[in-house]
């Protein structure tokens, strides 16, 4: 009797001992099913065993996730050579907020798509009497990826204007001015923004406009709207064709009619972003 009950113990143990696991799957099979994957899954996935976790460090992997130009982006943005990081320590490193140009631009990867996205600050334009102290104010605020935003307080002449150039890789891009009637603050912890200086923006519109060296054009104008709140204002989009030119771009925004004052405004940044994230984008006002 007894023997019999050992000899079924140790057939079950052969089994179960004989079934496959995930500890029995190729690394070199994982990783090829990786490449189907977007990053947070990898990295989700890494966490189950050994042959995951090294599965999900295959350079090959990492590569199909990074953009084109991702050794442009390496040198340009991280100052280092594209041959001494691997290429998940690149996409790491790349899906962080990264300044460059002085600190007035900022550049990150989409984590989930690997698609180019791009901030430049207030401080890298030219705007029209910015250096008037009776015009415009520099406002320190946690509100702006730059932590600060030019204040408009009155003027006549509104005009901003900046220029880019920049390898993007192939693809369809869309250009936002990341505008604010009123200036906000905090009291007792929460958000206030005071309006009283916001007027003359609902007589005429603002024109938006944006061009590159190609030739592209785009043009927009509208009223600002909804007090109080960081609005996107689309100007346009461009096309890049060839990730191994660079491509200068030339953007505005003027309000110059001088029959009536404007004032009350703040100018946080122009934001680059893929174009099949525009509906994302409308639906929120704070880029966070």
């Amino acid at each position: 009797m007894g023997a019999g009950i050992s000899a079924v113990f140790a057939t079950e143990t052969l089994l179960s001992s004989s079934s496959p696991s995930l500890n029995d799957v190729p690394e070199s099979c994982v990783s090829s099913i990786f490449m189907h994957l977007d990053p947070p899954e990898i990295c989700k996935l890494a966490l189950l065993n050994k042959t995951f976790r090294g599965a999900s460090s295959a350079d090959f992997v990492w590569e199909t996730k990074l953009p084109s130009n991702y050794k442009y982006l390496v040198k340009k943005v991280l100052n280092e050579s594209p041959q001494k990081l691997t290429k998940k320590e690149i996409y790491a490193r790349l899906s962080q907020p990264n300044r460059f140009d002085n600190a007035t631009k900022e550049i990150w990867l989409d984590k989930r798509s690997g698609k180019v996205c791009m901030s430049i600050s207030a401080k890298s334009m030219k705007i029209t009497g910015i250096d008037d102290r009776r015009y415009w104010n520099q406002i320190v605020t946690e509100e702006s990826r730059f932590h600060s935003v030019a204040y408009l307080q009155q003027t006549w002449w509104c005009e901003a204007i900046g220029e880019l150039e920049f390898e993007f890789p192939q693809g369809t891009y869309s250009l936002f001015f990341r505008l604010q009637l009123g200036k906000a603050s905090k009291r007792f912890g929460r958000r206030i923004c005071n309006l009283e200086r916001v007027h003359g923006w609902d007589v005429k519109p603002v024109r938006f406009q944006l061009s590159t060296s190609n030739g592209q054009k785009a043009v927009s104008e509208c009223c600002l709207y909804d007090p109080g709140n960081w609005v996107l204002y689309h100007v346009g989009d461009f096309a890049v064709e060839n990730d191994k030119t660079s491509t200068k771009i030339k953007f505005s925004m003027m309000q110059i009619d001088c029959t009536h004052t404007k004032g009350g405004l703040c100018i946080d940044s122009v934001l680059i972003y893929p174009s099949e994230f525009k509906e994302r984008l409308k639906r929120v006002h704070t880029i966070s």
